[in-house]
């Protein structure tokens, strides 16, 4: 079934069901899970949710979500009728914790991947945050850590773009994985211009 906000047949926009479409039917680099899951209901009358989670060797190294919003007849802030919207987290490698240019660079992974699938968009919007845990007491055994979590959301040009687009975040959530570009036989991805990695942890 359809994570999705409305009904996912004649009742729903074709524009949208082409969308929602093209998500489902997308190929992605290896080492990413991508499954369905239950969209908001209050962001849009129409909506579509992912989840993904990067793995490399068993181990988890990312996840986030994706979730495709439609309003017929568009909407003023979104200045169109669809939204994308996101979240991507993933734990830093102790030396890029304390990168001062990391925000910046973490932004750049996002508008990187969309420039280098081709994925046209405006009015993006987001934060960029990072959280820090230091353990004390019983749990003082445990290293230090620090996760980054990217939220952000932006108006695809064409909701035709959408396989487009979720290739797009895939790549965000491997940059933050610390993974290296992909240029395998399931990307479309003209290059990586743009997009300045994390220090490689997988090969």
């Amino acid at each position: 079934m359809a994570a999705v906000t409305g009904h996912l047949d004649d009742e729903a926009p074709f524009s949208f069901r082409q969308a929602v479409e093209a998500l489902r039917a997308a190929r992605v680099r290896p080492g990413v899970r991508i499954e369905e899951t239950a969209a908001p209901r209050r962001l849009a009358p129409f909506a579509y949710a992912l989840e993904a989670t990067v793995l490399s060797d068993g181990e988890e190294l990312a996840d986030g979500r994706l979730v495709l919003l439609h309003e017929p007849g568009g909407h003023d802030a979104w200045h169109g009728e669809f939204r994308l919207v996101t979240l991507a987290r993933a734990e830093l490698e102790p030396e890029m914790a304390g990168d001062p240019l990391l925000p910046e660079v973490s932004w750049s992974w996002l508008t990187g991947a969309l420039d280098a699938r081709g994925a046209a968009y405006h009015d993006p919007s987001g934060t960029v945050s990072r959280a820090s845990s230091h353990y004390f007491g019983g749990l003082a055994d445990r290293s230090d850590d620090t996760q980054i979590e990217v939220r952000a959301s932006w108006t695809p040009a064409s909701a035709a773009d959408a396989a487009a687009h979720l290739a797009a975040w895939c790549d965000l959530l491997c940059a933050c994985a610390g993974l290296p570009p992909w240029d395998g036989p399931e990307s479309s991805v003209r290059g990586a211009g743009g997009v300045l990695p994390l220090p490689k942890r997988r090969s």
